[in-house]
């Protein structure tokens, strides 16, 4: 433990780069040559890339832009985005096997980097040709960073209801509101912002692409937080921002209907950093386990402490195989997929944070330390339950699927 304490960052980069890892929770198991592949570049960027890193980006609240551009050139930054503008043209199980990946070096970090992706894949599949290749290049590049703005100070759960208006005075809008809890707000480059330009409720709401430096775009104070230290909130401000009707995705009032589809996209997501967090705690609590040593042997002999581990173990891997059914039911294009998105973020979301949550027990007064990298995975994946919509609308996505025929 004290070895632990002293190079925490040493410590993770061994057990998430080279530590063996039980057959039982192995997450390359079922995937073919090529997924194993990429899921290993992906690891290793984490080890070597991220987890030395994360506690200082949490701590001093580093937005990492030059290793996420490094991730970018490995093919992290459009992954399931059309080649011709830049993307990896991967599928969304592809894209899961990565960020759970990416997430046991920096759950913060490959969170933002998801959320990215998703802005990305929303231009990439609803903007015309001149759109595509006038954003998605560079975004895919991480030259430019990208932020989804959904979310109001007023309207979270009941997003339909939001007030930012977009009225249409020749070839602009001219745009004035607020979005609230805006991931990377202020320091990214493009806004993916949801309006309405029609009458109240879902049909009412359009799509438009923002671009920082826009007159009218401004910026509210970096949000403290919890945990997601690693990439700035803020609130996105628009008084009279004009912007150019060529920069509006889709028709008027498709927005509602693209914000929802990238978000079944981001719950498979999200999900699947939450499993990346839970991983690296179960490795984390069998190494503590391991080497400290209570009433003359390891903790590891204690039957109760095993009992959990194999809780913990067990709830990793049905969380795994739900995210990546939800995902092929996604790519695919299922009836059922929103739905499926729905229950795995749901099911992920609150066992991996039990999982993190019960690692951090195991750890005792330790795993209360900022030395150890446990409790940041606590804190980085609770908001995983609030997020890319609530578990609460997770459930009442499910219940709805079910009682309506």
């Amino acid at each position: 433990a004290m070895a632990w304490r002293a190079a925490p960052r040493a410590a993770a980069r061994l057990l998430l780069g080279r530590r063996r890892i039980a057959s039982c929770i192995d997450p390359s198991t079922g995937l073919t040559e090529d997924q194993k592949e990429f899921q290993k570049v992906a690891l290793d960027f984490a080890a070597k890339e991220m987890a030395p890193y994360m506690a200082e980006w949490d701590e001093k609240e580093i937005f990492p832009v030059e290793t996420m551009r490094k991730a970018a050139q490995l093919g992290f930054g459009g992954i399931y985005v059309k080649p011709d503008v830049g993307g990896s043209g991967l599928s969304r199980l592809d894209t899961s096997i990565i960020f759970e990946a990416l997430s046991t070096g920096c759950t913060s970090t490959t969170a933002y980097m998801s959320i990215h992706n998703m802005c990305v894949w929303m231009i990439d599949t609803f903007g015309n040709e001149e759109q595509r290749r006038r954003f998605c290049p560079s975004l895919c590049s991480m030259e430019k960073f990208a932020s989804y703005c959904l979310t109001e100070p007023g309207s979270g759960s009941d997003a339909a209801s939001l007030l930012t208006s977009a009225q249409k005075k020749g070839d602009t809008y001219v745009l004035n509101g607020s979005k609230a809890f805006i991931s990377g707000g202020g320091d990214t480059d493009v806004y993916v912002v949801m309006c309405r330009t029609g009458g109240p409720g879902p049909k009412g709401i359009s799509c438009l692409v923002l671009e920082k430096g826009m007159p009218g775009l401004s910026f509210g104070k970096k949000e403290k937080k919890v945990g997601w230290n690693s990439q700035p909130t803020r609130a996105v401000i628009f008084e009279d921002c004009v912007v150019p009707v060529e920069n509006r995705l889709g028709a008027e009032g498709q927005g509602f209907s693209i914000a929802m589809q990238g978000l079944n996209g981001g719950r498979i997501n999200i999900a699947s950093c939450s499993l990346g967090a839970a991983h690296a705690s179960v490795l984390l609590a069998q190494e503590h386990l391991t080497v400290r040593k209570q009433f003359g042997e390891p903790l590891a002999n204690n039957q109760y402490l095993q009992f959990r581990l194999a809780e913990m173990a067990t709830r990793l891997v049905a969380a795994r195989l739900m995210v990546r059914n939800a995902a092929r039911a996604l790519q695919e294009g299922r009836e059922d997929a929103a739905v499926l998105c729905s229950m795995a973020k749901l099911f992920a979301t609150d066992e991996c944070f039990g999982i993190c949550n019960q690692a951090l027990q195991m750890h005792g007064g330790y795993g209360y330390l900022k030395d150890y990298a446990v409790q940041q995975f606590v804190r980085d994946i609770r908001v995983h339950q609030i997020l890319e919509g609530t578990n609460e609308v997770m459930r009442m996505i499910v219940a709805r699927n079910l009682l309506q025929g």
